[in-house]
């Protein structure tokens, strides 16, 4: 069963917010607020945040740039998940993905379908690693994101939290390239 380890001490980590939308502004942008706020209430630095419209390559442009950057070791979208042909942000990602992980999304459909039954599946949450970046892909509602955090990445950012997390392996997310994979011998 998970818990904390009292013995060991919070790490906190860069966090980078952006919120995809063509409607939103930072002044009603509701679902942002809420990661951010969240963030920095675990103890964690709000490392950047930002809005890019319904745009692959807008969306794909600003998650490459924070994932280049050493100060930001979880990217966290919201919006763009859904099927309306403006929701483009699991196309933009999940290509550029070095690894996938399919366990976000199930366990976010467990947690939402809780809350909000069948209608769970109109989210294509998602969750991968972009240059030993974590990226996670939340949908566009306030609802969702709280869902995410609180029961998902507010436990697998947490440093304590056992009997693994996130944080605990991030250092060794580049390890195959330290060893020169990929690299004529």
């Amino acid at each position: 069963m998970q818990r904390l380890d009292e013995t060991r001490s919070f790490i906190p980590i860069g966090i980078a917010v952006l919120t995809v939308s063509d409607t939103r502004t930072m002044a009603d942008d509701r679902s942002g607020d809420i990661l951010a706020e969240r963030v920095e209430k675990a103890g964690h630095r709000l490392a950047a945040r930002a809005i890019v419209t319904d745009d692959v390559e807008q969306i794909r442009d600003q998650v490459r740039a924070w994932s280049a950057t050493e100060e930001i070791d979880v990217i966290i979208t919201t919006g763009g998940t859904g099927f309306t042909g403006r929701d483009v942000t699991p196309e933009a990602l999940e290509p550029i993905f070095d690894k996938r992980m399919d366990g976000f999304s199930e366990v976010f459909h467990r947690i939402s379908y809780d809350k909000i039954g069948t209608s769970t599946i109109q989210s294509r949450a998602t969750g991968g690693v972009i240059d030993a970046t974590f990226v996670f892909v939340l949908p566009g509602s306030p609802g969702a994101c709280k869902d995410a955090w609180d029961g998902i990445l507010a436990a697998q950012l947490d440093y304590r939290h056992m009997p693994c997390n996130f944080v605990e392996i991030m250092p060794r997310l580049d390890e195959h390239l330290k060893r020169g994979a990929g690299r004529p011998a």
